[in-house]
């Protein structure tokens, strides 16, 4: 039996049906990012599971107990939030240990377990501070540390790393599965960043237009995209998807034969979803590759990105390691674009409905 249960739940704003008819399951330990665009409904989603917010219908079990109708005190549920959401006049112990307080638990096991949360989460020399004389990636280990304190039985973490520097978040991408993990806690994390979705999660659910559009392993989500729009969320520079159109025993793509060695659907039209490492550059000419010029070379961390154009003005991104020197010296001053040649790699290549831009 899952741990979580959230059956055909659906909530309303007026008009607007930010959730409608969701259903899914946690099992215990499991750490379920829900990924979506800004809107999408992920905080009103923990809104509901945090009991903070009443569904128009649907419900909500948890450890196979329908807690639908349960205020938020009465859940065995703890949630964090993007803005900290710290008592400004309180130290850091003490906002720490509001849940026990709260819950009268003594003052000796109150401090035994802030120090020991404190700890986990290295702020144990700053909890005599006030907030404001807390960094943000203070701050928010605070907030997190006052999420686990009590123990809950399930975590949601609404964007929690949003709010800090790019340091603090790599950080905590790698400390926060390690120690939730330590403490078999259950945990529901929303973000908007595909990176932090693909780093910490067990499984993500892509939320959109009130429900899941996919819910899987992160590898899946990225390799195997049950949509065009699933696969532009994943991928810095985003999935090139090109109209694509049969031709024989290929594709015509960008005004170019590819062959297609049966990889791709049998029917006339559809869109191929190819990802920019999987696009090859070259200066010399090569079969069934798509003239191209280059636009733009840029760095990207570790590796390059290349804007091309082909000779239709179709768009096409590329990625390759830096070093990769396609154009040795870099793009000439001027106007003059280096002319060359893009070999799409049909074998590790997506392809979706024209119309509704399903994966087939």
């Amino acid at each position: 039996m899952s741990f979580l249960s959230i059956d055909r739940l659906s909530k309303s704003y007026r008009k607007n049906e930010v959730i409608r008819d969701l259903s899914f399951a946690v099992d215990r330990g499991e750490f379920l990012v829900v990924f979506g665009p800004s809107g999408a409904g992920k905080t009103v989603l923990l809104r509901l599971i945090a009991g903070m917010v009443r569904p128009d219908r649907g419900r909500v079990l948890l450890g196979g107990s329908d807690i639908t109708d349960d205020n938020p005190e009465q859940r065995d549920i703890a949630m964090a939030f993007q803005n900290f959401a710290l008592y400004p006049h309180m130290s850091a112990f003490d906002n720490i240990g509001s849940p026990l307080r709260a819950a009268k638990v003594g003052e000796a096991e109150r401090r035994r377990r802030v120090e020991e949360a404190a700890k986990l989460l290295r702020i144990d020399h700053v909890l005599g501070h006030l907030p404001r004389a807390l960094s943000n990636g203070q701050k928010q280990r605070t907030a997190l540390a006052r999420s686990l304190v009590s123990e809950p039985s399930l975590l949601l973490l609404d964007d929690p790393l949003r709010n800090v520097d790019a340091k603090v978040r790599y950080e905590m991408r790698l400390e926060l599965p390690r120690l939730l993990r330590a403490r078999d806690t259950t945990v529901v994390y929303v973000t908007q960043d595909y990176k932090e979705a693909m780093a910490l999660g067990d499984r993500i659910a892509v939320l959109a237009d009130g429900g899941f559009q996919q819910i899987d392993t992160p590898e899946r989500v990225y390799n195997a995209p049950a949509s065009a729009r699933i696969a532009r969320l994943f991928g810095d520079p985003p999935i090139n998807l090109l109209p694509a159109v049969r031709s024989g025993a290929g594709l015509r793509v960008a005004s170019s034969e590819i062959a297609l060695d049966g990889a791709a659907p049998d029917r006339a039209e559809c869109t191929m979803g190819v990802r920019p490492e999987d696009v090859i550059v070259s200066l010399e000419q090569a079969s069934g590759a798509i003239p191209v010029e280059i636009d733009a070379v840029t760095p990207l961390n570790d590796r390059q990105v290349m804007l091309l154009r082909a000779d239709d003005g179709t768009e096409i991104f590329a990625s390759q390691p830096q070093g990769t020197h396609v154009v040795p010296g870099g793009l000439p001053s001027g106007r003059e674009r280096p002319r060359a040649w893009a070999r799409l790699d049909v074998s590790r290549s997506h392809f979706f409905e024209t119309a509704s831009g399903a994966r087939v």
